[in-house]
């Protein structure tokens, strides 16, 4: 069973979310890294890019697949985790943590009461 921290939100595509104010943090589920195996690059999306909820973002690429990371929610991007650049594997060791991958500023931070909560993220992976 996976790790699924109870205070977070998390996605149809395995995203979780942290809310932070008006920004959500995203990063994906120690279920969707476990899928990917061994994470080699994380393509990381421009500060200051416009993002429509459901949309590829970011690009987490690994030995066997490369996996589009949708924004869960509206909004600017405000940061991304140059960290991933030269350690990629952060996606992996550290997926809730060090692992995350970009930051939203939210055009409405109603938009993160849309996304599961852990107990029905658990259900819908259990």
């Amino acid at each position: 069973m996976s790790n699924v921290p109870d205070d977070l939100f998390y996605t149809e595509s395995h995203e979780w979310v942290r809310v932070e104010g008006e920004n959500a943090r995203v990063g994906i589920t120690d279920h969707a890294q476990a899928e990917l195996t061994d994470v080699v690059y994380v393509e990381l999306p421009k500060v200051g890019t416009q993002v429509e909820a459901r949309t590829a973002t970011a690009v987490v690429e690994s030995v066997k697949a490369a996996s589009d990371i949708y924004a869960p929610v509206k909004g600017e991007i405000v940061e991304a985790n140059e960290a991933l650049s030269s350690n990629p594997a952060l996606v992996n060791t550290d997926p809730f943590g060090e692992g995350w991958i970009f930051v939203v500023k939210m055009s409405s931070p109603d938009d993160a009461k849309q996304l599961k909560d852990a107990a029905a993220y658990r259900q819908a992976t259990g």
